[in-house]
């Protein structure tokens, strides 16, 4: 008994060591075997037979689950080499569609590197084709200069090679032919100075041969002058006025005065001045000869007639000269203004660098500082219109200095011309310029600029002139140049069609809006034309960065004021009958885009919020439509601390009627649905609040 009730006491703790042994880690299993031989005497005995009955049974579950999954295993396999038939076949089919891409391959290969070679040879043909347009207008104004050569238009060749010098030959500088050419430049110029001189010589020549014959001549038109006819005045003063040096053009063929004065203005700015003098000094100092010569008075003469009249007509004619020159000039400056890109004049280097200053006195610090490539902030017009109002002043000195008066005189002659040019002739040509439908936002932009760094160059022509006349600007009578009005007019005019311009792009975007005004539900996100208007805006006022800062600051608030107007006046279109609260949510998610372009301060300079506050009207407008405040807006219109103060009972009324009309439409069976009656209630009894309060404001008024 005592056997039988050890053994079972052992069996149950048995049952329990098996279970740790199946169930726990292989490292846990040594402290539990070692509990068997702990025990009793014979439990290691019993634990081994308990053990092989476990076994037994774990074996016949392992049996029978084989069995159980015989059959599965079996079709497997069957289906396995089923499957090797078709994979076998398979294989030959890629192998044999992998050989037949291959072969196909390589003619697309062959064609490929076809291609490739004759995209290089389009590209090297291409790259010759823009190298020969660099070199052929400077050959053609090479072979021009030849021909003027031998035609003998020698003001002409000379205005050539300074067209070469100045802007053909750097393009093609570093090519061969160009040094040759530019080697060749200097031995045609001394050429034309010996042949100037030639002619000077021989026209002296002529004078001296027949001064008896143009004594003659002018005395008797001085007995006639009397006699003439207005008509005739008129026209032997164009006569006159023609025969004067005017045409830059060419030299008349006839070895007239024209021909020295031509040859005083036919060389280059460096040349210029030491030719000049030697032509003026020699010709000066013959005539001085001659004039001793002819006014000995002979023994049968003595002259003593008075001139003044002479000098009288004298002047008329400057002023005819004057007008003249000052009508060339208007078209010298309209070629010029159509010439220009209006785009920063681009430098790649030092000497180019040097060829625009020594042309227009710019001084800029921080752009001597800048490493090259860099550009000019004004456009090629502004040192070409310099270089034109310094070639005026010549020219209208050239008949001043003729009149025998004194430096002050001529001083102011100069001054008063120059003035006229810049206030009459450059002034128009500017304001027609500025109205061109061609020239755009950015054209104008440039042209502000244009005209700023002119103003600033005034005091240098004024240091021109001085310098001419020996006559000091701090002379009591000494004329201004009026540049500053000029120039400030123009920049005004070209401000206004700035904002002109950019309202009218704003039309133009605002009319290509295709809403669908009786939308039940919005499309999530703002229209297209709206943010294509608002990119366009962006990318423009990046243009006015260079604008002087109110200047870019009225137009970008003009802009903001001017769509906000025009969205406006489309939800209160006349022929806009009905609007659903969906289009008017569809609306207020574009109005939303404005006010964010509007507060991520497009142009720099705005305090606060004052650029958001230009859509400040439509804001509370929909704001009051959206939310349906209308208890809030009645109880509280006409306070000053009133939260729709901006929105007028008149268009809140006229924009209540349409979504009330478009309420009736959409809702037949309204009469069926208590929550569409309710609202249909509250529309209308809001519409009678609103007309009552709006003809109380008409009878107060």
């Amino acid at each position: 008994m005592a056997e039988s009730s050890e053994g079972l006491g052992t069996v149950p703790e048995h049952e329990r060591i098996l279970q740790e042994i199946e169930s726990t880690d292989t490292a846990c299993v040594g402290p539990t075997l070692r509990s068997v031989y702990d025990d009793q005497p014979n439990a290691h005995k019993k634990f081994m037979e308990k053990l092989d009955a476990c076994i037994r049974n774990h074996d016949k579950e392992i049996e029978k689950m084989c069995n159980f999954h015989h059959q599965g295993f079996v079709d497997a396999i069957t289906e396995l080499l089923k499957v090797r038939t078709d994979a076998e076949k398979l294989k030959v089919q890629v192998t044999d569609t992998n050989r037949r891409f291959q072969d196909a391959g390589k003619e697309v290969i062959v064609h490929t590197e076809d291609i490739i070679r004759c995209r290089i040879q389009q590209r090297n043909i291409t790259t010759v084709v823009e190298k020969l347009q660099l070199c052929l207008p400077v050959l053609e104004m090479y072979s021009k200069l030849k021909e003027q050569m031998s035609a003998k238009r020698y003001y002409s060749a000379l205005k050539t090679m300074e067209q070469l010098e100045n802007v053909y030959f750097p393009w093609v500088s570093q090519y061969r032919f160009c040094q040759l050419m530019i080697e060749n430049l200097p031995k045609l110029r001394e050429d034309i100075k010996e042949i100037s001189m030639s002619d000077l010589k021989d026209f002296l020549e002529s004078i001296r041969k027949h001064s008896d014959k143009i004594g003659e001549t002018a005395m008797k038109q001085a007995q006639h002058q009397k006699t003439f006819s207005v008509s005739l005045q008129k026209q032997n003063k164009m006569k006159f006025g023609k025969n004067m040096y005017i045409n830059h053009d060419r030299i008349p063929e006839e070895r007239n005065e024209t021909v020295l004065k031509h040859s005083l203005e036919e060389e280059d700015e460096n040349e210029e001045e030491g030719d000049e003098e030697t032509f003026e000094n020699y010709y000066r100092k013959q005539r001085k000869k001659q004039a001793r010569l002819v006014l000995q008075p002979q023994s049968n003469m003595g002259y003593g007639f008075p001139v003044n009249r002479l000098f009288d007509l004298l002047f008329e004619i400057r002023d005819q000269y004057n007008e003249t020159l000052l009508k060339k000039w208007a078209g010298v400056f309209r070629d010029i203004f159509e010439e220009d890109n209006y785009s920063p004049i681009p430098i790649v280097n030092e000497e180019e660098y040097k060829i625009v200053i020594s042309k227009f006195p710019f001084q800029d610090p921080d752009l001597e500082k800048q490493s090259f490539p860099k550009k000019f902030p004004m456009s090629q017009s502004v040192p070409h219109i310099y270089i034109q109002v310094k070639e005026f002043i010549y020219a209208s000195l050239k008949f001043s200095e003729s009149l025998h008066r004194s430096s002050t005189e001529i001083d102011d002659m100069l001054r008063k011309s120059t003035n006229l040019l810049l206030t009459r002739t450059l002034s128009s040509c500017l304001l027609n310029l500025i109205r061109k439908p061609h020239i755009g936002l950015t054209e104008l932009v440039q042209i502000i600029i244009n005209t700023t760094h002119l103003e600033q160059a005034c005091k240098y022509l004024e240091d021109f002139i001085t310098n001419i006349t020996n006559i000091s600007q701090e002379t009591v009578h000494t004329t201004r140049l009026y540049g500053l009005s000029t120039f400030k007019d123009a920049r005004h005019a070209a401000e206004g069609e700035i904002y002109t311009k950019l309202n009218q792009k704003i039309d133009e975007f605002v009319q290509l809006a295709d809403y669908d005004w009786t939308m039940s539900e919005p499309d999530g996100r703002a229209s297209g034309y709206l943010m294509d208007l608002i990119n366009f805006l962006r990318s423009i006022f990046q243009v006015f960065t260079h604008l002087p800062g109110k200047v870019a600051q009225t137009a970008c608030m003009s802009a903001c004021q001017h769509l906000s107007t025009s969205l406006m006046q489309m939800l209160l279109d006349s022929e806009l009958k009905q609007i659903s609260m969906g289009a008017v949510q569809q609306f207020n998610l574009d109005v939303i885009q404005c006010e964010l372009f509007a507060s991520s301060e497009p142009v720099p300079g705005f305090q606060g919020d004052t650029l958001q506050l230009a859509f400040i009207d439509l804001r509370q407008l929909l704001d009051l439509f959206m939310v349906w405040d209308w208890s809030t807006y009645l109880a509280d219109y006409g306070q000053p601390a009133s939260k729709y103060l901006r929105v007028n009972p008149n268009t809140a009324l006229t924009l209540l009627e349409k979504m009330k009309d478009t309420s009736k439409k959409n809702n037949i069976f309204a009469q069926f649905r208590k929550n569409d009656r309710d609202k249909q209630k509250l529309i209308e009894t809001v519409v009678k609040q609103l007309r009552s309060l709006v003809n109380g404001m008409s009878q107060h008024t």
